[in-house]
């Protein structure tokens, strides 16, 4: 455990704040439908490539999500393309313009592994659409536990997103990890806001 006050920082690296939340029950679902130009779909079997390219446009350039952007081809295969796991997007004009990934392979839980839009789909209503769909398929298996986590990185409107859905937070933890934009992960520019130093 840290104690109160300030903590240094090693040069070349981020602190975050990670916030866990969980639910043991399907909630109720506010209404969400999605414009006629955009579907949602499961993508079976997605490829790296795939993968890559929407990870990076919905969580890298603004967010800092890097973890996997870092996995050798084989080790994110071996993820994404596991039986007990499941990836979903929304399309609009025929791209990927959003990432949902459940994560079933610790029974009887589920994780919602990554979960966001690209700016494309922000403001349209597909967020709730998209957490809609997630809630109802992970509750549509045999699960008594269903878990997220975002942090200080993400979005702001993450957190209170996940809690109005009906997530609770039950775990706070500091991360501490080398800048993605210092090795060459992300470019140099992306999410500005935060200070690379």
């Amino acid at each position: 455990m840290l104690t109160d006050g300030f903590h240094d920082v090693a040069e070349g690296h981020v602190a975050v704040i990670v916030t866990h939340l969980e639910m043991h029950a399907l909630p109720d679902l506010p209404d969400a439908t999605l414009p006629d130009d955009i579907a949602f779909r499961r993508i079976e079997r997605p490829t790296p490539e795939w993968y890559r390219d929407v990870f990076f446009r919905v969580g890298s350039q603004d967010w800092l999500w890097n973890e996997r952007l870092r996995m050798s081809d084989k080790a994110l295969r071996d993820v994404i393309q596991d039986a007990n796991v499941q990836v979903f997007t929304l399309e609009k004009d025929g791209q990927a313009e959003a990432l949902l990934e459940l994560d079933f392979r610790k029974p009887p839980e589920c994780e919602l592994a990554y979960f966001g839009l690209t700016p494309a789909l922000i403001g349209k209503g597909a967020g709730r659409y998209l957490m809609n769909k997630a809630l109802s398929l992970a509750w549509a298996r045999p699960i008594s536990r269903l878990t997220v986590h975002t942090c200080t990185a993400d979005s702001p409107q993450a957190l209170d997103f996940y809690q109005r859905s009906g997530f609770t937070a039950f775990r706070r933890q500091v991360e501490i990890a080398p800048d993605p934009r210092l090795d060459g992960t992300l470019p140099r520019d992306a999410a500005r806001w935060f200070p690379a130093i």
